[in-house]
């Protein structure tokens, strides 16, 4: 197996889900540290300008979304699974749950309430006011939703998480962690993060317990890479043989110039020549002078694809 590189920054809540997938599986990889804020000039020749954290690349193959970042590591590194035996299909549904109701109930309360404030404190005002403004940015095609709605919200998905602990078990589907705790657990990470939004959590001892035993499964071997070294790695990588037969996208084949974009937030989208379809994996291969030839993956679910001439 080629070096697992990731290109992610400390406090991105998904890049610690995919930092403890790598602590489950024990895996040795590569940390490049990226701008928390566009620009990214050291990525994008990597993803064609995807924008979102973090990036999986492992040779000239870059893996885009944590859902399927976590599906590559699975097939890459099968044991300790990631899925209870018996309970695939469980676990991916809560991973879903913790990864998008679960994390916008606990983004929103964040962002509107004084944890945003107490998080930025230690940045210069210039900082703070430029990760506003990013943030604003990537998530401008998201709907609004009140702090009322958000704070309500939280308190019964905290409730439903105490429940799932209340038969004894240390994870929420058994005795070993699984995608299902990591999808819901970096949700709550941040409200860990600071005073204003931890004190939450209190009434929640099950979950408190849980977020430690969580934590603990810590995130594998890690060494530095820098973002020069990873482009690097990527133009000198042969090219990569990935490929399916066919396409069962209507009216797309293999070999046509499509873009593919997230379709619920940050909707910058990447061009290049479909060479991979499959149940819920696609991607595409493109050419940067910096990064060489890249093949740049997606999942399927969450992401919009068009042939180039439908998109301008």
């Amino acid at each position: 197996m080629s070096e697992l590189i990731l290109h992610h920054y400390p406090e991105s809540l998904y890049s610690e889900k995919v930092r403890l997938i790598l602590g489950m599986k024990n895996l040795s990889w590569k940390s490049v540290l990226i701008p928390m804020v566009m620009p990214k000039p050291d990525l994008m020749p990597l993803t064609g300008g995807y924008r979102r954290t973090p990036i999986l690349q492992i040779g000239n193959d870059v893996y885009c979304d944590t859902a399927l970042i976590a599906e590559t590591l699975e097939r890459l590194a099968p044991q300790p699974s990631l899925y209870p035996q018996g309970l695939k299909g469980v676990a991916e549904s809560l991973a879903q749950w913790g990864d998008n109701y679960l994390f916008w109930a606990a983004m929103g309360y964040f962002y509107q309430s004084e944890g945003i404030s107490q998080a930025l404190s230690a940045l210069s005002p210039e900082m703070a006011q430029n990760y506003v403004n990013d943030r604003a940015a990537l998530l401008a095609s998201r709907p609004q939703i009140s702090l009322a709605e958000n704070h309500a919200a939280l308190l019964v998905y905290l409730q439903r998480l105490q429940q799932m602990l209340e038969g004894g078990q240390p994870f929420l589907l058994g005795a070993s962690a699984s995608l299902a705790d990591v999808c819901c657990y970096h949700p709550l990470w941040i409200l860990q993060m600071v005073p204003a939004t931890a004190c939450l959590l209190q009434g929640y001892p099950l979950v408190l317990a849980w977020l430690e035993r969580v934590k603990a499964i810590g995130h594998g071997q890690r060494s530095e890479l820098s973002a020069l070294e990873a482009l690097a790695i990527a133009k000198q990588h042969p090219a990569s043989s990935i490929h399916s037969q066919a396409s069962d996208i209507p009216g797309i084949a293999l070999g046509d110039q499509v873009q593919i974009m997230p379709s619920d937030y940050g909707l910058d989208p990447v061009q290049g020549e479909l060479v991979l379809v499959e149940s819920n994996h696609m991607a595409v291969r493109r050419h940067d002078e910096r990064a060489g030839t890249v093949v740049v993956h997606f999942p399927r679910i969450g992401y919009h694809i068009k042939h180039v001439e439908q998109a301008s």
